[in-house]
């Protein structure tokens, strides 16, 4: 599953797409997060993809779009 995530980070930064946040069917007004309640597009320069595994093991990636460092 891991390894599925870190493709859709990679394919949404290629596409400058994002993804709506699955799941999501009402927030709270006191949480101040930047909720997706529907896809859509927008230039992405960074990704991160978080794998959390049984006994303690888990795996961070942050993805870069390439090109010149601004």
């Amino acid at each position: 599953a891991g390894a599925v995530e870190f493709i859709v980070c990679v394919k949404s930064i290629e596409e400058g797409f994002i993804h709506a946040t699955a799941g999501l069917c009402e927030s709270e007004e006191e949480m101040d997060l930047d909720y997706c309640k529907e896809a859509y597009r927008m230039p992405v320069n960074y990704a991160v993809s978080n794998s959390l595994g049984f006994g303690g093991h888990n795996a961070v990636l942050l993805c870069k779009k390439f090109g010149e460092d601004r």
